[in-house]
């Protein structure tokens, strides 16, 4: 997910000027849990976007675990996918006080100097699903997006029986997330199966970027029979529109099936698995993320350290050139286990 950092500083300053007017507008008191909160360090929270039903339901776990943990967090900001509005964000909580700082950077490139500067102030900083390219972070949470990759290749490569015509559709590829499923989608195809052709589409994760480029495809390929999805939450619903106007929305099992794989593990995806209109996802874990951001946001406000190593809640932090990265676990869904109530798209609204 990008944005290009083509903005003047004057554009930028302006930004602050205006979000800080806001943030000072706000009562912090109506988003803590009370007085025992005041009393922790305050944690800065950037949401990145809310155009993708993914990151709506990562807002609504965060939004629950301040409120349950007692998290004295200064007021939310979103920067809609724009890196000029994180930046203006970041520098608001800066400015009021905020010694910890979350975030989730859709250009993972484009944000190394603000990770700098905040290095330089001694501010640390958690990184969200995306891991910064350069700039120190005291935690990366995040899923192994290469598994991402690899898993979608396996399950669609056994599907379609080693032969057929796949169309992917990639995340920005100045995103990190969008590079590891991307290669390690590639490489899979190509070593275990040689004889699927990949369509490759990059989309910039923008839902209607997808679905023109796969109408097009369509058109030259009418016998494509699978499609893997790198992000549910912005792919999915304006798939499935193209593929049922063209009477293409077959039922899994059935004749003329297009087997289609995403990312996110999204209530929508789960639905859309049980009607057999899509066959699996991988289940990013949105609930995960919230609980881990805030949880290791307060530990680096109060000093404390981690080291690479298997932790208590079943995941692995390894080291990673600017820091560290708790690779939280992320299970394939399919018919077989789409009701598994353990699933945290089973259990939000």
């Amino acid at each position: 997910m990008s944005f290009t950092l083509t903005r003047s500083t004057a554009t930028v300053a302006a930004a602050v000027l205006a979000v800080a007017g806001f943030a000072t507008a706000c009562n912090r008191g109506s988003e803590t849990a009370g007085t025992s909160a005041a009393k922790k360090p305050a944690i800065g929270i950037d949401l990145p976007r809310s155009d993708s039903d993914f990151w709506n339901s990562y807002a609504q776990y965060l939004k629950k675990d301040i409120k349950a943990d007692g998290v004295n967090n200064l007021p939310l900001s979103n920067s809609q996918n724009d890196i000029t509005k994180l930046v203006a964000n970041v520098q608001v909580f800066e400015n009021t006080g905020a010694k910890a700082i979350v975030m989730a950077p859709q250009d993972t490139g484009a944000i190394a100097s603000t990770l700098d500067t905040l290095a330089s102030k001694k501010i640390p900083v958690v990184s969200v699903d995306t891991r910064p390219d350069k700039g120190d972070v005291y935690m990366v949470v995040r899923a192994d997006n290469k598994a991402y990759g690899t898993k979608a290749c396996q399950y669609l490569g056994k599907q379609l029986g080693g032969k057929g015509k796949v169309a992917e559709f990639q995340g920005a590829l100045d995103s990190i997330n969008g590079r590891d499923r991307s290669e390690a989608f590639a490489s899979c195809m190509k070593t275990d199966f040689p004889k699927i052709k990949v369509f490759e589409l990059p989309t910039d994760w923008k839902g209607d970027v997808a679905s023109a480029k796969l109408q097009s495809l369509l058109a030259q390929h009418p016998d494509l029979n699978g499609i893997y999805m790198q992000a549910g939450g912005v792919f999915l619903q304006p798939t499935l529109a193209l593929l049922k106007q063209k009477g293409l929305l077959k039922p899994a099992g059935t004749a003329g099936h297009i087997t289609i794989i995403s990312n996110d593990g999204i209530p929508q995806e789960f639905d859309a698995i049980r009607k057999g209109e899509i066959d699996a996802t991988v289940s990013q874990p949105a609930d995960l993320y919230a609980k881990y951001a805030l949880y290791y946001a307060e530990a680096a406000a109060a000093g404390k350290t981690f080291q690479p190593g298997a932790t208590d809640h079943d995941s692995t932090i390894i080291t990673i050139p600017n820091g560290l990265e708790d690779q939280l676990p992320a299970p394939l869904v399919t018919k077989a286990n789409v009701d598994d109530k353990t699933l945290w798209g089973n259990n939000i609204g």
